[in-house]
């Protein structure tokens, strides 16, 4: 009994409780947690101007973007939360990149578990580290002393750490053999791992089918390939040694992107410890990709040192940069590529819109298309991914004339192995080269085109055997306007390039490949005269109604071609005078893919065509916000292209002829163009006079 009574007590205390609560207001509705994961968004940046706002906000903007978009991690609610402020749209490509990177690294296990020997070069089912790096870079020494010959870089590394590279040819100890040489890299940005595998295993490939395929025996006979699968040897131990985590954040250090230099920026606080275990985590360093002394210190690359895409303290200063002009600076460089992930894409200069086209445009571009025939990727100016400056063949090219290229693997920083290094590179699914022929071809291509004299210079002529033939020229270039952390600039900084190389004449009769004389820097900026009229602007014609939100109504628009009209650029300008409404606009080509965008917050959106494709255009406009409804109004302004503006201005290579013993016998400048042979007859006579 009394346990009944006491049931019945609290029940009705319980009643009595509950009837006293009516009146009282429903207790607020807890906001739900932040959404902390790391995350791989694809942001709306319609024009220029968005991209390089983008990149000042610090984001880690991957190298993957398209005419209306950049892809960017963000690590967190927080970083979400200041691109919404900031005015940007954006949509998921992966929605928790921790998870992802897991899913990836256990495929990799299972790979690596199923296969005894993989399709590759070497055999290898799994990523390398440092170590096995730089025993395979031994054992290709060891076991082909004919064809292999060990280099060391001459700068260590900010931890104290040799780069090592091959170089690859017959006889390769005769470093004056006047061969054209194909420089590869990889691993600028230490967690691309991809790019260091890519670049060992064409080594592989070269060497074990020397004397069995009749295509890379030529390749060995005729051209000296230079291999340096890590360029960033610290930054990429780091990352490969790290502890996975996969979140982006700023102690994830499987996922850092820059050197190990401490920087004279840094902080007090943030001193101390090393490149894997220290209070500023993943943001100590300098991005070597934005640190070569060609346009540095302009847009794409950041003056704060925290972050990715920080340019150093001044131009060169990483000895990572500076191993790698000391190799093109020494050698005849006729052809580079270096390797990154990712976004599929063969990047070439310039890598800002300002710098103007290549003189050799046409030429690289053609290269570039002919290797994008074989790896599926998107071959493009640098600057249609988004400006940058201080990077390698930013410098390269422009200071030598050699074609250099960047190839973006794949579709993350390190995707599983068997896709971003075995599929890539041998050109199977799920890669883009699928039954091309992959990055293998792609690179089999560039070698022959290091070897093509048609894409540089030759000089030749006969002297008395032995003799030692120098060529050299010392030159300055400006740096880029040097732009400040208040957005304003200063002066450029000069620079100094010294080029020499060395033949060894052997019997007398001597072939040099060499870069043109000339560099393209001061030779002047391809460009186009119009063939026809400038086409007359057109009015765009508005459908009747107004969509709902979300919803789009589409006009067209003809871009004429010649002999009618010649168009160097084409801008559709959409605009309501409205400010609660936001119109977005989609220029979907002839094709019928975008090739363009303006989604931005502006009234009128404008969305940019340069040197447009003719045929006929859709322009899709969509209401973004919904709201109060206006109508649009739009046109399409034309401008003509921009004619070329070369210099007329000729450089000539100073050459230099020794005996042995490195007495001086004679000098002549070399005046030779691209695709020239120019005959020197004996360079070892004096000139009387």
């Amino acid at each position: 009994m009394r346990r009944s009574t006491a049931v019945v007590g609290c029940a009705a205390a319980v009643a009595a409780v509950a009837a006293g609560l009516q009146g009282l207001p429903a207790p607020a509705q807890a906001d739900p947690p932040p959404d902390n994961r790391s995350q791989l968004l694809d942001v709306s940046t319609p024009t220029r101007a968005d991209r390089d706002r983008l990149i000042k906000l610090g984001f880690d903007v991957t190298e993957q973007a398209d005419a209306d978009s950049v892809t960017v991690y963000a690590g967190d609610e927080r970083e979400r939360n200041l691109l919404r402020s900031a005015g940007y749209k954006w949509t998921v490509k992966i929605a928790d990149v921790e998870e992802q990177n897991r899913l990836d690294r256990a495929a990799d296990a299972r790979y690596a578990a199923a296969t005894a020997v993989s399709p590759l070069p070497s055999g290898r089912d799994s990523y390398r580290r440092l170590p096995d790096y730089e025993a395979d870079l031994a054992l290709l020494a060891k076991q082909y002393p004919k064809l292999v010959k060990p280099i060391t870089l001459p700068y260590k590394s900010g931890e104290g750490r040799t780069v090592r590279g091959i170089e690859i040819t017959t006889n390769p100890t005769n470093l004056g053999d006047g061969k054209p040489v194909f420089f590869l890299m990889g691993a600028h940005h230490s967690r691309e791992w991809p790019s260091g595998e890519t670049a060992i295993e064409y080594a592989f490939d070269l060497v074990k089918n020397y004397g069995k395929v009749k295509r890379i025996t030529s390749i060995v006979q005729k051209t000296r390939t230079i291999v340096v699968p890590i360029v960033n040897v610290d930054g990429f131990n780091t990352s490969r040694e790290a502890t996975p985590k996969g979140d982006f954040s700023k102690f994830d250090y499987e996922m850092k992107r820059k050197t190990c230099e401490v920087t004279a920026k840094t902080l007090p606080e943030e001193l101390g410890g090393d490149c894997g275990n220290n209070p500023q985590g993943v943001q100590r360093g300098t991005d070597p990709n934005r640190n070569y002394p060609g346009f540095w210190g302009g847009p794409g690359a950041s003056t704060n040192y925290r972050s990715e895409t920080f340019r150093g303290d001044g131009p060169s200063v990483l000895p990572e940069v500076q191993n790698v002009r000391w190799v093109v600076s020494n050698r005849q460089v006729t052809g580079l590529i270096t390797i990154h992930t990712f976004s599929n894409l063969i990047l070439r200069p310039p890598g800002v819109l300002a710098a103007g086209a290549p003189p050799d445009e046409p030429v690289y571009k053609a290269l570039g298309a002919s290797m994008a025939t074989a790896n599926g990727y998107t071959n493009q100016p640098s600057y249609q991914l988004y400006d940058t400056t201080g990077s390698t063949e930013d410098w390269s090219y422009w200071a030598t004339g050699g074609f250099g290229f960047t190839f973006e693997i794949g579709s993350s920083f390190h995707p599983p192995y068997a896709e971003g290094v075995v599929a890539h590179y041998l050109g199977q699914a799920p890669a883009p080269g699928a039954g091309k022929g992959g990055n293998r071809e792609a690179l089999l291509k560039m070698s022959e085109a290091t070897g093509n004299a048609k894409l540089h210079s030759t000089i030749v002529g006969a002297t008395a055997p032995g003799r030692v033939l120098k060529i050299n020229k010392t030159f300055q270039t400006p740096t880029s306007p040097v732009v400040q952390p208040d957005g304003t600039t200063k002066d450029p900084i000069i620079y100094t390039d010294r080029l020499e190389s060395t033949l060894n004449t052997g019997l007398g009769l001597f072939k040099w490949s060499v870069n043109p004389s000339t560099r393209p820097y001061v030779a002047g900026r391809w460009g186009r005269d119009p063939v026809a009229p400038t086409q007359p602007s057109v009015t765009l014609v508005n459908p009747a109604g107004i969509p709902a939100k979300g919803q789009s109504e589409e006009a067209t628009f003809t871009i004429k071609a010649p002999p009618e009209a010649d168009n160097g650029k084409a801008s559709i300008k959409i605009g309501w005078n409205k400010p609660d409404v936001d119109w977005d606009v989609y220029i979907i080509g002839p094709d019928g893919k975008q090739v363009a965008q303006a989604a931005s917050l502006a009234d009128p959106e404008v969305a940019v065509l340069l040197d447009p494709v003719p045929g006929t255009y859709t322009v899709r406009v969509e209401n973004f916000d919904g709201g109060e409804t206006a109508d649009w109004s739009g046109s399409v302004e034309f401008a003509p292209p921009t004619p070329a503006s070369y210099t007329g201005v000729k450089e000539s290579w100073k050459l230099s002829c020794y005996t042995k013993t490195g007495k001086l016998l004679g000098t002549r400048d070399v005046t030779v163009d691209r695709g020239k042979t120019a005959w020197v007859g004996d360079p070892c006579r004096r000139f009387k006079g």
